[in-house]
């Protein structure tokens, strides 16, 4: 395959894993919604880099290696497990806030912290290397440049960071965030709970 098809293979097959439901979309969701645009654009760059992640070590031929390791895999579940409770919890917890109910300023939490969100919960996610391994297997030759492999990569992260950008910009217009502000606290809790369901899921889930 030469670059040009491994660039459209990439694309296409990136741009449905990003646009398929799972954490990543559930996290994006909730910060745009709860916390506006700039919340929702910080969480989907950590998103991004966390992709990086599993780009470097997919490059350095070590996707394998670790899709094959039940050691490691078990303490990425754990870990993906534990942060994914741990933002349902808080989820969960949230209540109405205080004053006027339609107004429409939002929680201002601070960027390295929404990065930091948005990076765990893609760089934790115990299923990405095997779904790098079936993508890098599909389109990498070994002919391929190590250049061409870090375009791919970062267009990768860049088509990532284009979706879940867009998903947040379309949450966070003022229309509406008008209509979701009053009960805000509820589109937290149904989010929270499933962040949790989802590390439910994790613990639950065979690993091989």
């Amino acid at each position: 395959m030469d670059f040009f098809q491994a660039f459209l293979t990439v694309t296409i097959v990136h741009l449905l894993a990003a646009a398929s439901p799972g954490p990543d979309f559930v996290m994006v969701t909730q910060q745009s919604l709860s916390n506006g645009r700039r919340a929702g654009m910080l969480v989907s760059l950590g998103i991004a880099l966390g992709l990086s992640v599993h780009i470097l070590y997919s490059s350095l031929g070590m996707a394998a290696l670790v899709s094959e390791s039940s050691e490691i895999l078990i303490w990425m579940k754990y870990l993906a497990a534990g942060f994914l409770a741990y933002m349902g919890i808080r989820g969960l917890m949230s209540k109405p806030a205080s004053g006027e109910v339609c107004n429409l300023q939002v929680k201002r939490e601070p960027g390295i912290k929404l990065i930091s969100i948005g990076f765990l919960c893609n760089a934790l996610n115990p299923k990405a290397p095997l779904y790098f391994v079936s993508l890098f297997t599909l389109v990498l030759s070994p002919q391929m440049p190590v250049f061409q492999l870090f375009l791919l990569g970062i267009w990768m992260m860049l088509v990532q960071l284009f979706w879940f950008g867009a998903v947040s910009f379309v949450l966070s217009k003022p229309t509406i965030q008008k209509r979701f502000r009053t009960f805000s606290h509820w589109i937290d809790r149904v989010m929270g709970s499933l962040l949790f369901a989802g590390s439910l899921r994790l613990l639950l889930t065979e690993t091989k």
